[in-house]
């Protein structure tokens, strides 16, 4: 008998998936993952996100067998495991979310739509959450945000058992040939560890929220901690915003304050990754065309293997990089200071640096990841450039220097005074606290402060010579927030540049 095949992708659930229902009502459903080699090779790709992929599909495979048909999973182009399934089975239809994924993932439904017009087969694919796809403007886009919130999720569906279909094996890292990835504080992935992240936060680990979620000293706990469930669709978006909503309808014991900043990210998750959906050339080059060339030329391959080895030399730095590649979680303050000191202190053009951050992200979004990382490295032309003060920030939230000891051993012993900036300590000093600056931990790549005016220069002159506001008007009508905006201060005469929202990157939350 003939199926529908649902291609679960980012979507690893059985509730609320509008595919799953709408193809269970027209019959047999064979229910498919196809893990690719391909993708899993990439550059923004690594093994702490597949295990985190591989723990959701656990999971999926259990759920689906409960309603009646467990997940078929296959290893290899999803081109040929289509066909390969269409010559056996018999296929009526394909479904499946829309996805916004990186490059790699363009271009696979690119195939697989000419695979199905070929072969008469209708791939029916269901919007995401609030990303709109061939949006023609981003007027009233949040209206439209709201709408697709507003309907409750979608209960799961009974499934039709299928005989003499092989489940097939969930392949491991190395099968997929994924380089290894050493990741021992990894967050686990799966619907189960979603929930209970979504639920424990609305329970009381959310207040405090707003005050916690800059500094990684609280960010651990007081963050929502439910990023990996939402990239990789264990939870889906309309879930949690009605969850928040429901929470804050009850006056519990988080803060309605906390809650209703918790609702604004979510509202910034589909405005991110609209930005790539829209555009999804801004993976590879500048959104505002006028910042080519801005740094390509003067990138310095050893300060890029410094930031990468996290030997910067400034600690508070340095203690963000380790947390976030034996974790795979940054709160989101702290990765905007990563990209910022690679983009200005050390003033690194922003590609390579974003795609070896995306690989230690588990909750790893292409959609918010790189609209996130270019609007850090000032090259929108909409938003205003912020850099970070490696000094000022470790001293802002990280006072006493826990977070820098944690994951700086070597520093153990400095004092509080010196913590922030052990390369000012005197010989006694360093040798009273175990420390050799240059030996057991580097000197400073740079002198910030003098990296920070050189990098603030070189950017307003280029501006002045190069970023065009036409330009600058044509990114804000496609990407740029609808809410009310401040208007940066201009010449008398010159036209008003609109200023679009800052946001959040993958932990937006």
């Amino acid at each position: 008998m003939p199926v529908h095949i649902v291609w679960f992708k980012r979507d690893l659930r059985v509730v609320d998936h509008a595919p799953l229902v709408d193809a269970a009502a027209r019959g047999p459903v064979l229910p498919l993952y196809v893990a690719e080699p391909g993708y899993w090779q990439l550059p923004d790709t690594s093994g702490r996100q597949w295990e985190a992929v591989a723990d959701g599909l656990r999971e999926l495979r259990a759920d689906l067998a409960t309603l009646g048909q467990p997940l078929v999973v296959r290893t290899g182009d999803v081109v040929e495991v289509l066909e390969q399934l269409r010559r056996r089975h018999g296929l009526v239809g394909l479904w499946s979310h829309e996805e916004t994924g990186n490059g790699w993932t363009y271009g696979r439904d690119l195939r697989v739509a000419d695979w199905a017009r070929g072969h008469g087969i209708p791939w029916r694919e269901t919007p995401s959450g609030g990303v709109v796809r061939r949006l023609r403007s981003r007027d009233r886009w949040a209206t439209r945000w709201e709408a697709r919130m507003a309907p409750a999720p979608l209960a799961a569906p009974f499934l039709e058992p299928l005989a003499g279909v092989e489940p097939g094996a969930i392949p491991t890292a190395a099968e997929l040939g994924i380089p290894d990835d050493p990741c021992p504080g990894r967050q686990r992935g799966g619907r189960r560890r979603g929930e209970r992240a979504l639920q424990t936060f609305l329970g009381g680990r959310g207040a405090g929220y707003m005050r916690g979620m800059s500094s990684p000293v609280s960010a651990q706990s007081r963050c929502s901690r439910f990023s990996v469930a939402l990239a990789t669709g264990t939870l889906s978006l309309r879930e949690v915003v009605h969850a928040v909503r429901t929470a804050r309808e009850a006056a519990g014991p988080v803060p309605a304050r906390d809650l209703a900043a918790l609702e604004k990210r979510l509202h910034w998750h589909c405005h991110f990754i609209q930005k790539l959906e829209s555009e999804p050339e801004i993976e590879f080059r500048n959104v505002h065309r006028g910042f080519d060339g801005l740094r390509e030329k003067d990138f310095n391959r050893e300060w890029f293997e410094a930031w990468r080895r996290a030997q910067t030399g400034w600690p508070f730095v340095d203690a963000c990089l380790r947390s976030l590649q034996q974790t795979g979680w940054l709160n989101f303050r702290m990765r905007a200071m990563l990209v910022s000191i690679a983009s200005y202190h050390l003033w690194l053009h922003w590609p390579e640096p974003a795609r070896q951050l995306a690989a230690w992200f588990t909750d790893y979004e292409p959609g918010i990841h790189y609209p996130q990382v270019q609007m850090q490295a000032g090259v929108t032309g909409i938003n205003i450039p912020r850099m970070y003060n490696p000094v000022k920030q470790s001293q802002d939230q990280d006072p006493r220097g826990e977070f820098i000891r944690r994951w700086l051993p070597e520093l153990a012993g400095v004092p509080d005074d010196w913590i922030h900036t052990p390369w000012l300590m005197g010989s006694a000093g360093q040798r009273a606290a175990g420390l050799r600056v240059g030996e057991t931990y580097p000197a400073p790549v740079r002198d910030h402060e003098q990296a920070a005016r050189e990098a603030r220069a070189k950017l307003t002159a280029w501006k002045r010579a190069y970023v065009e506001r036409e330009e600058s008007r044509r990114v804000f009508v496609r990407h740029g927030s609808r809410a009310r905006q401040p208007v940066r201060k201009r010449r008398a005469g010159a036209p008003a540049t609109p200023v679009a929202p800052a946001g959040g990157q993958g932990e937006l939350f």
